[in-house]
Parts: C-alpha cells; sequence; structure tokens
C-alpha cells in the first residue's frame, strides 16, 4: 500500500481476541491504537478538518484551535501538520506529558488552563479560553468536537463501518464515552444496519455526560464536566460508570499479560466484565480500545501517581470489577 498523506493511513481492521472475560461467548478487543496518531481520535480529527476546509472555513494557513484532553490533540496536530495548518491544543492538568510532547514535537502550540470549572472539570475553562482567542483572532478556527457532527460522521463511515465488516453478527457493542462522538457515529450506522445489537455506553464515574453527579476526575479520556451537543444521552441501550480505580486495576492486570492499553480502554474492559455474567452464551462481543498504555505511564501504570489519586489499594491487581450507572 502506498499512500500520498500520512493521515490516510487508517488501520480499521484489527481485533484482539478475549473470549475469556465473557465465558462461553466471543470477545473483540478493536484495536485503535495502531493509527499513525496512535488512537481511534485520527478519524474525527481528519474527518472535522477536512469538513472545515470543504466548508471554506478553514482556509489556507489558518490556524486550528481545539480542546483536548490528549488524544484529540495529538490527533490534530498530525493532520494539521499535514495539512499546513498552526494548531493549538487548550488542554489541563490532566493531560499526560508524553501527549504534550507529541504535540509540540508535531509544531502545536499547547495552552494548559489550570482552574477547574462549576462541576469540578476543567472542559468549561478549556473552552471558555478557546471563546476568548477566537474572539480577539479572527484568522483562528474553532472546530468544536463537542458540538461538530462531522466528529460522529467519521466513526460512521469508518469505525462501525469496519466493525460490521469484520466481524458480521455483534450481539453487544461497548463504547467508551468522552465527547460521544464514537459512540453516536456508531450508534447511527448500527441501528440501520445490525438494530439487534445492544449498545452499551461506558462512561466514568465523575462525568456528567449521563445525567450523573460530577465529581473530580483524574484519567484522560473518558467523560465530561459539560455535556457535548452532540450527545443522545437515551440514545444508548445501556449506560455503565466505571471508577478511575476500577480502570487503572484492569488496565494493570491486561499489561501483566502483554496487553498494554490505555486508561479509557480499562474502563471498556471493566464495563465487559461487570456485564458477563448477564451476557448470554454464544454471544459476539465487541469493545472498542481508543488507544494504548504509552500515553499513560506517568499516569495509570505509575505506582506513586496512583497511590496518591486513589490509594494503595487501587495499585494491587484483582479481579475485573465495575460499577453500573443505569
Amino acid at each position: 500500500m502506498i499512500l500520498d498523506h500520512i493521515y490516510e493511513a487508517i488501520i480499521d481492521n484489527v481485533f484482539l481476541r478475549l473470549d475469556e472475560l465473557v465465558p462461553g461467548s466471543e470477545v473483540f478487543l478493536k484495536l485503535e491504537g495502531l493509527n499513525p496518531a496512535g488512537s481511534i481520535k485520527l478519524k474525527a480529527a481528519l474527518g472535522m478538518v477536512e469538513d472545515a476546509e470543504r466548508a471554506g472555513i478553514a482556509g489556507p494557513g489558518d490556524r486550528i484551535i481545539e480542546s483536548s484532553s490528549g488524544s484529540l490533540g495529538v490527533a490534530l496536530a498530525l493532520v494539521a501538520a499535514a495539512k499546513g495548518h498552526p494548531f493549538t491544543c487548550v488542554t489541563d492538568p490532566n493531560t499526560s506529558p508524553h501527549s504534550v510532547a507529541l504535540m509540540r514535537a508535531l509544531g502545536a502550540e499547547v495552552v494548559e488552563v489550570s482552574r477547574r470549572d462549576a462541576n469540578g472539570g476543567f472542559l468549561g475553562t478549556r473552552i471558555a479560553y478557546i471563546r476568548e482567542r477566537v474572539a480577539a483572532e479572527p484568522d483562528v478556527v474553532w472546530l468544536n468536537q463537542y458540538a461538530n457532527p462531522a466528529n460522529p460522521r467519521a466513526h460512521e463511515i469508518y469505525t462501525a463501518r469496519a466493525i460490521l465488516s469484520e466481524i458480521v453478527r455483534i450481539d453487544y457493542l461497548f463504547i467508551g464515552v468522552g465527547t460521544s462522538g464514537t459512540l453516536m457515529g456508531c450508534l447511527t450506522h448500527f441501528r440501520k444496519h445490525s438494530p439487534a445489537t445492544r449498545i452499551v455506553a461506558v462512561d466514568s464515574e465523575g462525568s456528567v455526560t449521563f445525567g450523573f453527579p460530577p465529581k473530580p476526575r483524574y484519567i484522560p479520556g473518558l467523560g465530561t464536566s459539560r455535556k457535548p451537543e452532540i450527545c443522545c444521552p437515551d440514545a444508548p441501550d445501556e449506560v455503565i460508570l466505571i471508577s478511575e480505580a476500577d480502570a487503572v486495576r484492569t488496565c494493570r492486570s491486561f499489561a501483566q499479560r502483554g496487553v498494554f492499553v490505555g486508561g479509557s480502554t480499562g474502563s471498556v474492559l471493566a464495563a465487559v466484565a461487570h456485564s458477563a455474567p448477564k451476557i448470554p452464551e454464544d454471544s459476539r462481543v465487541v469493545a472498542l480500545s481508543p488507544d494504548f498504555g504509552d500515553r499513560y505511564t506517568h499516569t495509570v501504570y505509575n505506582d506513586d501517581w496512583v497511590t496518591r489519586k486513589f490509594g494503595p489499594e487501587a495499585v494491587s491487581i484483582g479481579e475485573l470489577a465495575g460499577q453500573t450507572g443505569r
């Protein structure tokens, strides 16, 4: 395969069998960390930038700005660099040093906000900064992943189609929810082409996306402190909340078996394990792994950090577990 641009190298057909998670059924983990930007966010980044270019919103050389806790920022830095757009990413203290270093290596400006918003997170503060920046600099284009229909559309076009093409019959699909772009895009496609599939949204405790109480969160990827406009909270068949401590333990458990995944994947796999007793035998289960563990070595896989945030019990590797939210 010979490509003209790095962002064309979307790898969408690699799945890892994890049948032991749901005894008597087949479990497939879709590995999105193999994409050039290292995560599932490459598809949303490319979709939103190209949509803005087609609409004439982002002209040649215009600066793009976006709020991100890590992976989308890296993906946008890659796409923007390849297309000749300056890029500013607005982050917060939860963003991993590794992700910040990657963005800067790709030429991005990285701005960190440190004041928490009214719900105890940083999203409201990040967006407030972007609004001020856009008002002051007319040539700065905010993609707004939280309200941009090009975000879920990218996952309808790529992610959802790839899943059904490879696995065909799917009884359960577990999707982690951040902006909800992946969830909503997959929902649109599956409702049309595989309506019997049960769609399970996996969110982090402390996230307000599905109407649960806010509280501080420390692992980037899942959850929001402000409901994304593109999200329809009642659309999935089920919502499962996972504590960040459970996500950490799950990540560490799989790493001991050579499966090195990121924090969001830990939450998704914990949700699958929690649901296992009620999943009928001979089911086919697909779970999405947004990225690998390399961006979490300073957090999820660092004993000191985990102990400070969640206590010493979170460092130990126990049984996979989760907590239901609805």
